[in-house]
């Protein structure tokens, strides 16, 4: 989905847990740099590690969802809108993820 969603250039990096065979091949099809973490090491993950602390901490801890869907909507609300729109992040020079990579796309275009 990301990939037809987002049409990333050959070369992405893409950092992961071990993942599946299947994943595996597809970034392989896509041109893409695997990084993957050691099993059971959760240090090698720490930028998605704290993402997942981030969101249970910000939304997820604050909110009794009855249904799955209920809970997907709502999440998919806070990653789209305010995590990747709003939400400054001290490792992106206090950018949102937005900014950051429309700033980095333009610093490329004009190289």
């Amino acid at each position: 989905m990301a990939i037809n969603r987002r049409d990333p250039q050959q070369g992405l990096i893409v950092h992961s847990d071990q993942g599946s065979h299947d994943f595996q091949k597809l970034l392989w099809q896509n041109k893409f740099k695997s990084s993957m973490s050691r099993k059971g090491d959760c240090w090698d993950n720490a930028v998605a590690e704290s993402f997942f602390g981030t969101l249970k901490t910000e939304l997820v801890y604050h909110n009794k969802y009855q249904t799955r869907r209920q809970a997907k909507q709502n999440i998919f609300r806070y990653i789209k809108i305010f995590y990747n729109r709003n939400r400054l992040h001290s490792t992106l020079d206090y950018k949102s993820p937005e900014e950051y990579e429309n700033e980095s796309k333009t610093t490329k275009l004009c190289v």
